[in-house]
C-alpha cells in the first residue's frame, strides 16, 4: 500500500470549476472519506486520483511517484463503482479472476488469489453461481473481490453502497471497515451519506462547491465544525443557529440575544465581524424552567430512547432539542432553554467560518460516530 498526496488540485470544465485547489494527504493504510452533497466535486477528485480524469493543474503523488498525468492503467489503483460493473455472462469466480486473467497471471496463482479474496469476503459458497442471481449485497462483495485480487497500492470507491437499501448499507458499512482493517489498505471512499463517513472513516474531507471545507477525524468535524456548512451538513438533526446581531465583545463570556444572556466559550481571537451565529447541537440543548430564553413547543419526534423537540424562540428562530424520551412536553407549551458554553460554536455570519475557541481539542479519534446521526444523507 502507499500514501497518496494531492497538492493544489484544480479541475475546470470550460467556465465551471469542479475542484478548487485541493491539498490533502491520505496516509498509508488510512480509510479516507470524501464527503459532500451531489455536485460538490468529490467524485471528480476521486477520478483524478484514479487517473480517469486529468487535472487542469496541481499534482498527485502515489507513494513517491508523481502520477498526475499517468493513465489509470499505470497507477496500480483498483476502482470500485456504485453500480458493481460485473460481467453478467460470467459466474462469480470468473468475475473476480478477470483482472488477473487480463494481466496474464498464471492459473495456479489466479486460483489461489480468488480463493483468498472469497475467504476474506465470506463468499466461498458463491464462487460457481451466476452473478445475475445474487443479491445486491453479494454483488457488491464480488465487485470488491475483483478489486482485492489485484493487490493494488490503493483502493478508490465511488459510493459503492449507494444502490443498497438501508439494512444492507448498514451491514456493508461494518463489513467494509472490517475488511479495511484486515487488509490495511489505503482507501479513498466517496459518499454523500454522513452516516457512512462517520462510521467508517479515519479522516473525512468535507467538500462544498469544489472546496474542502474541513479535513479531520470524525469526532473533530462533529464537535468542532470549521464552518456553518459543515455544522449543518454533519449531524441529524443539524446544529441549531441563533443570529447574534450585536456581535461579541473581546473577553466576554456571555452574549446578549434580546433580553437573554447566552454563555459563550472564550475566543482565541477577536471576532472578525459585528454579526455572529451562535451554534449548538440538539443534544446540548436542555430545558431549564428558570431560563429567560423562552420558546414554544411546535412538535416532537419520538426515537425510542430519545425524542427531538422542535421549538420556536420569541425571536422566531426554530430550535431542536434532543432530550430523553421520558420527558413530557406538549405542543403549544412554553419552555425555557439553556446551553453549555463548552459545547457552543461561534461563527462569523458573513464568511460562515468558525471562530477558534479556547477549549480542549477533540481527539483524533478513529471511525466511530461521535454523536446522533440519521441513517441517510446529511443536511445541506
Amino acid at each position: 500500500m502507499a500514501q497518496i498526496r494531492v497538492q493544489n488540485l484544480h479541475k475546470a470544465f470550460a467556465d465551471f470549476v469542479a475542484v478548487k485547489d485541493s491539498t490533502f494527504t491520505v496516509r498509508d493504510g488510512e480509510f479516507f472519506c470524501l464527503l459532500g452533497p451531489s455536485g460538490c466535486g468529490k467524485t471528480t477528485t476521486l477520478r483524478m486520483i484514479a487517473g480517469l480524469e486529468l487535472p487542469t493543474r496541481g499534482q498527485i503523488f502515489l507513494g513517491d511517484e508523481d502520477v498526475t498525468f499517468k493513465r489509470a492503467s499505470h497507477r496500480d489503483i483498483a476502482f470500485v463503482f456504485q453500480l458493481f460493473a460485473l460481467y453478467p455472462h460470467m459466474n462469480v469466480r470468473k468475475n473476480i479472476a478477470f483482472p488477473l486473467v487480463s494481466q496474464g497471471v498464471p492459473r495456479a496463482e489466479i486460483a489461489a488469489k480468488v480463493a483468498e479474496a472469497a475467504r476474506v469476503l465470506r463468499i466461498e459458497h458463491l464462487l460457481d453461481l451466476p452473478v445475475s442471481g445474487l443479491s445486491s449485497g453479494d454483488r457488491q462483495r464480488v465487485a470488491l473481490g475483483r478489486a482485492i485480487v489485484r493487490e493494488p497500492l490503493a483502493f478508490m470507491m465511488d459510493e459503492p453502497l449507494g444502490a443498497l437499501d438501508s439494512e444492507f448499507r448498514e451491514l456493508m458499512c461494518q463489513e467494509l471497515r472490517a475488511l479495511h482493517d484486515r487488509l490495511h489498505a489505503t482507501t479513498v471512499y466517496v459518499t454523500h451519506d454522513q452516516l457512512e463517513a462517520m462510521a467508517m472513516a479515519d479522516t473525512i474531507a468535507i467538500m462544498n462547491q469544489g472546496v474542502i471545507e474541513q479535513l479531520g477525524a470524525p469526532q473533530e468535524v462533529y464537535d468542532r465544525p470549521a464552518s456553518v456548512f459543515v455544522a449543518d451538513f454533519i449531524g441529524s438533526p443539524a446544529m441549531n443557529f441563533l443570529p447574534l446581531p450585536g456581535g461579541y465583545a473581546a473577553g466576554a463570556r456571555q452574549v446578549r440575544l434580546g433580553e437573554t444572556l447566552l454563555p459563550v466559550p472564550e475566543l482565541r481571537e477577536a471576532a472578525p465581524g459585528d454579526s455572529l451565529l451562535y451554534g449548538v447541537r440538539p443534544e446540548h440543548v436542555r430545558f431549564a424552567p428558570d431560563s429567560s430564553l423562552r420558546a414554544e413547543v411546535l412538535g416532537t419526534e419520538y426515537l425510542g430512547t430519545s425524542q427531538v423537540v422542535t421549538c420556536r424562540s420569541a425571536g422566531g428562530t426554530t430550535l431542536r432539542a434532543r432530550v430523553g424520551a421520558e420527558l413530557a412536553v406538549r405542543r403549544g407549551e412554553t419552555v425555557g432553554l439553556a446551553f453549555d458554553a463548552s459545547q457552543v460554536s461561534l461563527f462569523d455570519a458573513t464568511s460562515g467560518r468558525s471562530l477558534r475557541t479556547v477549549r480542549h481539542e477533540s481527539p483524533a479519534g478513529r471511525h466511530a460516530a461521535p454523536g446522533p446521526l440519521a441513517a441517510g444523507a446529511g443536511h445541506g
